[in-house]
Formats: C-alpha cells, structure tokens, sequence
C-alpha cells in the first residue's frame, strides 16, 4: 500500500459526524449523517420491550399505546 492511499485512509478513519454532513454532497458525509440519524432514532425509540427499573429491583413495562 502506498504512502499515499494510508493517507487517504487515515483521513476516513479520522472523520467524525458533524450537523453540516447533511447538507454536504460527498459519500462519506451523507453516510456519517444517515447513520447518525439512524443511532439517534434508535437512542429515543427506546428498545420494544423495554421496561422501568425501579431502585428496589422490580420492573414495570412502558406504558404504550393511546390507554397509558
């Protein structure tokens, strides 16, 4: 591998999402921003079964639906 293609790699590598990749045209910044959309939908969705965990131990479901 040449001196050159490291670079480049490193460059990639070293690339961390910014809020200005979704206006940007380039693969990489599109990629960061899809993804990051993707972790953050997932991070306030919560997991399907999730439950409450209480100080004591126990656990209650999350209310879910229009009869919480």
């Amino acid at each position: 591998m040449s001196k050159e293609n490291n670079t480049d790699s490193t460059k990639i590598a070293g690339k961390i999402y910014d809020v200005t990749d979704y206006q940007k045209d380039n693969e990489l910044s599109s990629g960061l921003a899809e993804t990051h959309e993707q972790a953050m939908d997932a991070y306030m969705e919560g997991e399907i079964g999730g439950k409450i965990e209480r100080p004591d131990g126990s656990a209650d479901d999350l209310p879910r639906g229009k009869n919480k």
